[in-house]
């Protein structure tokens, strides 16, 4: 008797019934996986004769990447900016409640805080592949200190810094590593941030600008040195003005040299930007639009009194506030709710609003031949949602890890 084994020994999995984003569009295919990967089953019946030893009907729902969320401050009561005793196991009940959200793989953010804090989280948090325990951490997003106090937000004054050693002998002091650092949010109007964002750049950690004062030349020369994102757009930056845009200005800007891509992060719940504004970034420049959370440790509590960092927070409804203020300090929102506001207000397609919080965070981290894809050879990340975008089941390599 023939074996329907294939030669490998690991077994195969096809999803059927299903429409897969892939190449920006929906397409009625199956999905082969193999040892977490996703197959190419035109090689496997020509070059092994393979069959699938278990299918899975998928409804005729949709399959799309699972949610990379590059901007997530902490949710459910933990805080990523807190050096409690046991800061891994934190990360690790947040990274398992946003399975729910269809988020399989995050950058935890820290806030602007004090150098020992910096000191005592950083070393804690590695990089970690997701599962059936959470969702993978694909490296920390430094959010400050070295920031406008100007355009400070939410974040504590007192913890600012400038770059008074000359840049990079700062960002040593201040955080000690970079060991597991993904992305770092500076100003680069700070006097020295440009040898910064060389050396961060060189170490493949993305520099993102964010509370910044900038204006458009100053942003631009940032890029030139390798800055690559913008965090949440609109908010903690100058306004759009006619004759000096800011940063705004690098979604339209000749000066991003060709074959770049400046991505930007937008926090779509429908309180920290005007759909009118959405609307506007998104059709200047849709392929740079990267969803995010920005997500406080209040998401997923009830309203009242929570903190941020060394920042004591208000929720009122979906507002977060810092506590006394009308200062907006990150959101409530979770990443599946960012998904289906973003396609709602912006009237994009369903491939947009999903390859935003999937394929572009990917391609910003430089990740987007493993996360971020369907295509062949990625790892089988994925999220199975109906017609209204609403996440059915989350599969981490394959395996299925929440379902609803």
């Amino acid at each position: 008797m023939p074996s329907n084994k294939s030669v490998s020994d690991a077994s195969i999995t096809q999803f059927v019934n299903c429409r897969i984003l892939r190449d920006h569009h929906l397409e009625r295919e199956d999905l082969w996986v193999r040892d977490g990967k996703i197959l190419n089953p035109e090689k496997l019946f020509f070059d092994e004769q393979g069959f699938a030893d278990r299918k899975v009907d998928c409804g005729n729902k949709i399959m799309a990447p699972g949610f990379i969320d590059v901007q997530i401050n902490g949710g459910y009561g933990i805080d990523f900016s807190q050096a409690t005793d046991d800061i891994t196991g934190g990360v690790a009940q947040v990274a398992k409640r946003i399975l729910e959200h269809g988020v399989t793989s995050f950058c935890p953010t820290l806030v602007t805080s004090p150098p020992h804090i910096y000191h005592q989280v950083i070393p804690q948090l590695k990089v970690t592949d997701g599962g059936a325990d959470g969702a993978g951490v694909l490296g920390l997003h430094l959010e400050g200190p070295f920031i406008s106090e100007e355009k400070r937000g939410a974040h504590p004054p007192q913890f600012l810094r400038p770059f008074s050693k000359g840049g990079v002998a700062d960002l040593f002091e201040t955080y000690g590593q970079l060991e597991n650092v993904a992305m770092v949010t500076l100003a680069p109007e700070l006097p020295n941030s440009g040898p910064v964002i060389c050396e961060l750049a060189r170490r493949g950690i993305a520099v993102s600008l964010g509370h910044s004062m900038a204006d458009l030349s100053q942003a631009e020369e940032a890029v030139l040195k390798g800055a690559s994102f913008i965090t949440h757009l609109f908010n903690a930056m100058l306004p759009f003005h006619h004759r000096d845009p800011g940063i705004v200005g690098l979604l339209t800007s000749e000066r991003v040299p060709a074959g770049r891509t400046v991505y930007y992060g937008m926090i779509a719940d429908g309180i920290h930007t005007h759909p009118a504004a959405l609307r506007i970034a998104h059709r200047a420049h849709p392929e740079g639009l990267v969803l995010v959370t920005d997500a406080v440790p209040a998401m997923g509590l009830p309203a009242g009194r929570h903190t941020l960092g060394q920042q004591e927070i208000h929720i009122q409804g979906l507002h977060a506030y810092v506590a006394g203020t009308k200062t907006l300090s990150g959101s409530i929102a979770t990443m599946d709710m960012c998904v289906r506001h973003f396609k709602q207000a912006s009237g994009c397609t369903v491939e947009a609003a999903l390859e935003a919080a999937s394929l572009h965070p990917a391609q910003l981290l430089g990740i987007s031949h493993r996360k971020g894809t369907l295509e062949y050879g990625a790892d089988a990340d994925f999220v199975i949602l109906d017609d209204s975008l609403t996440v059915q089941e989350t599969h981490i390599a394959g395996e299925q890890v929440w379902r609803k």
